[in-house]
């Protein structure tokens, strides 16, 4: 059976992965990129470079972008006729942004699918690395098996056009905390003479270690029943002093102090004893009269 051509906009380090793994499994590729020499590798693995944003529309029924943001996504398609298409969008945005997308999409009469790939360029194609989407889901079911070659774990989150965007934001929320946590490590360690690598063994348990109470923090929250602590705000707001006098052994841990205020702020508002998760209440919406609303059973 034939396989679906796919047209792929933008060739960073993403949208080539993405360009090459259509390629790997038999999809034929039309590719564009406003540099066109970035297109010479794929072409040299048989994609067909297109020398227009027109004829890129042109030559597939899917179109998956990979630009930077959607401000580009749609600059860059404003000739092109997209009546009829399906448009796919990978790119970074906040949720709004995937909806003024998805009505722009929409005047055009393009089909659209907003999604995030959640990994790395070199993760693109293998079968656990996860793409997820959100928006018109006779399109997911239509392409689903072509999405499929940039990665085995591909989902659809439901027809809201900013799903995909939403869940990006609310993971990727963890990932920079993480990660300068980690260099913080790396400096202190530095700062005697120790190498960051000695750093991962202990890191990596840690890691581990979060990642298993995640579950109970999500059914906290889900609950609003933050009685039963695991630990405390009242152990984090007591952990804070030392954890800013790491400074002594020359480390900027000015970044620490927002956290340690909304730890202070939940301690001031009588949650002491409760389970760290309230903070969630604090970071919602009306955060000060929410956070009294869950429950202290």
């Amino acid at each position: 059976m034939p396989k679906t051509p796919v047209t792929v906009l933008g060739l960073g380090s993403m949208g080539s992965a993405l360009a090459g793994a259509f390629l790997a499994a038999g999809h034929p590729a039309t590719v564009w990129n406003r540099t066109a020499s970035k297109a010479d590798p794929l072409v040299a693995r048989g994609a067909h470079r297109a020398g227009t944003i027109e004829d890129a529309v042109r030559a597939s029924p899917l179109i998956v972008a990979c630009l930077t943001t959607y401000e580009d996504t749609r600059a860059v398609l404003e000739p092109a006729s997209l009546a009829g298409r399906a448009l796919v969008a990978l790119n970074s945005g906040s949720p709004a942004g995937a909806r003024r997308m998805a009505d722009w999409a929409a005047e055009r009469g393009a089909r659209f699918l907003d999604g995030a790939v959640k990994n790395i360029p070199s993760a693109v194609g293998a079968p656990d690395t996860l793409l997820y989407y959100g928006g018109d889901k006779a399109v997911f079911d239509e392409h689903v098996d072509t999405l499929r070659a940039l990665g085995g774990d591909t989902v659809h989150l439901g027809e809201e056009a900013d799903l995909a965007a939403l869940y990006e934001t609310a993971v990727g929320g963890t990932l920079l905390p993480a990660l300068v946590g980690f260099f913080q490590g790396a400096a202190a360690l530095r700062s005697r003479g120790l190498e960051a690598e000695t750093l991962l063994p202990y890191a990596t348990k840690w890691f581990e270690m979060i990642i298993s109470v995640l579950p109970m923090y999500a059914k906290e929250i889900d609950t609003g029943d933050y009685s039963d602590p695991a630990a405390s705000v009242g152990i984090f707001h007591a952990g804070a002093a030392a954890d800013l006098e790491l400074a002594e052994e020359g480390v900027d841990v000015d970044w620490q102090r927002p956290l340690h205020d909304l730890v202070r702020r939940a301690a001031e508002a009588g949650h002491g004893d409760r389970s760290i998760a309230v903070l969630t209440e604090l970071l919602s919406v009306g955060a000060e009269g929410s956070s009294t609303t869950a429950k202290r059973r």
